[in-house]
């Protein structure tokens, strides 16, 4: 490999862990942060916050770069990703922390957009899966480190430092992608699609603002509203010329892959967000213990990915999934268990079974909605999947922050203690009125098992998803 392409990997793979890194990282330390900033009751809203911008920039991003060029946009993304990473180091408060995650998230979406679409652009066909998989290796690394690198940095020097620590990641590859990604293509004329983006992003931020604990029967309004603009939307994208989403792509296989991604990737963010937060507040562990509990679902996640892809010429895909679906429900199903006492390798455990529910689940999915359409429309469906994972965590963690706070406030009402609520848990008002640490708690831990069986819920539907596409990979295997 020459050298100018050896820098792009490395550029490519550097921004690629500075957006990877970051999820893992936050996870680990928002509990140190909601306590500090006297936020609880608005956890959900950190990490909204971050998807929604995420998701909505995503193929806006992509647009732009066949205008202008992947080397110039992915630069201004990584800029936009640093300039939010260090307001959010500098944050006083979680309404500012919020506000500045969302400037963070437009960033990350031209890097988790833009790193693959240079791959394609630079590396033949021969290179582009050693490429891929190098950019796949980034994602278990950042897995592995993201949460011990938040652990040690909460510990021993402060929060703060999570977002800081991006800054060098970012200029390293800035520099190397300046220096070494020349660009060759025809710039060609196309037509974005303004309206259909706002459209689309409206109708997203109109139904979230309904799910996210704002006020009360909000979703009354905010739903029939959402409806309304989707309906607009789907006129809008069907005169479009160059439609943001084409329909087309919305094959019946690949609908139900979507709807099985969705509800996966809620469960997803929800285990990210609520298992830290079990252990540091329930169990009263660390960071750094909070992050390496959370390491083996990454290992077992990377060991499904790698043997269960390669059982789906063997199985099929529909097989595969509903086996990796069947695993994440009945690991689902063991965090009902958890208790404020349990003990820490119980947790452990249950990560570890979750990871290989999740590792088949979603390198399976990919794969089979990549198969449903064809090459021309491969890249918009692997882009839309992408997309209808986002949203998914967007939305399933909005909806479990209001059940969690929800549920605190119940159980302080139920015991007869009035005026706590999530935002003032912890705060000196609260400990001094009587409230002892063991029904703080105890109030967790009955908002976390209502979350749980939530979870249950959803892996229960996305079980049944499995069986409503026919297999197609074993078939083509066995024509070979």
């Amino acid at each position: 490999m020459k050298s100018k392409k050896k820098g792009i990997v490395i550029a490519l793979m550097v921004a690629m862990f500075l957006a990877a890194v970051e999820g893992t990282v936050v996870t680990t330390a928002i509990p140190t942060i909601v306590k500090e900033l006297n936020g609880f009751e608005l956890i959900s809203w950190v990490f909204s916050a971050y998807l929604l911008t995420s998701a909505i920039s995503t193929p806006i991003y992509g647009k732009l770069s066949d205008l202008y060029g992947r080397k110039n946009i992915l630069t201004i993304g990584i800029i936009i990703f640093l300039v939010g990473s260090c307001l959010c180091g500098l944050s006083q408060s979680m309404y500012q922390l919020i506000g500045f995650r969302a400037l963070q998230g437009m960033g990350a979406g031209a890097i988790f957009t833009l790193t693959y679409t240079v791959v394609g652009d630079v590396f033949t066909v021969g290179e582009r899966p050693k490429i891929q998989g190098y950019l796949s290796t980034v994602w278990g690394i950042a897995s592995l480190a993201g949460p011990f690198l938040g652990g040690f940095l909460i510990e021993n020097i402060s929060w703060n430092w999570i977002f800081f620590i991006n800054l060098p990641f970012g200029i390293i590859s800035i520099i190397l992608i300046q220096m070494n990604l020349i660009e060759t293509f025809d710039r060609k004329t196309h037509k974005i699609d303004y309206l259909g983006t706002l459209l689309f992003s409206a109708a997203i931020i109109t139904f979230l603002l309904g799910c996210l604990p704002i006020g009360k029967n909000v979703i009354a309004i905010t739903l029939p509203v959402t409806i309304i603009i989707l309906l607009l939307f789907y006129y809008v994208e069907k005169k479009a010329e160059e439609p943001i989403i084409p329909f087309d792509i919305f094959t019946k296989t690949s609908n139900i892959v979507n709807g099985i991604s969705f509800l996966a990737s809620g469960i997803l963010i929800g285990i990210d967000v609520y298992i830290p937060l079990y252990i540091q507040n329930i169990l009263g562990f660390g960071a750094t213990v909070s992050g390496l509990v959370m390491a083996p679902m990454s290992i077992s996640w990377l060991l499904s990915s790698i043997a269960l892809s390669k059982a789906i010429p063997k199985f099929g895909e529909k097989r595969v999934i509903a086996t990796s679906t069947l695993i994440l429900l009945i690991s689902c199903m063991f965090l009902f268990t958890l208790g404020i006492r349990s003990p820490l390798a119980l947790v452990v455990g249950y990560g570890f079974i979750m990871g290989f529910g999740f590792g088949g689940a979603f390198t399976t999915l990919t794969i089979v909605v990549q198969e449903s359409v064809g090459y021309n429309k491969r890249g918009a469906a692997t882009a839309t999947n992408s997309l209808v994972r986002t949203l998914g965590q967007t939305i399933a963690v909005s909806i479990f922050g209001s059940i969690l706070n929800t549920n605190i406030v119940k159980y302080f009402n139920n015991i007869g203690v009035k005026g706590i609520k999530p935002n003032n848990l912890y705060s000196t008002q609260t400990l001094s009125s009587g409230v002892s640490l063991v029904q703080i708690k105890l109030s967790l831990i009955s908002g976390l098992h209502q979350v749980f069986t939530v979870f249950i819920i959803i892996a229960l539907a996305s079980f049944a998803l499995c069986f409503m596409f026919k297999s197609k990979t074993r078939k083509n295997s066995c024509k070979q």
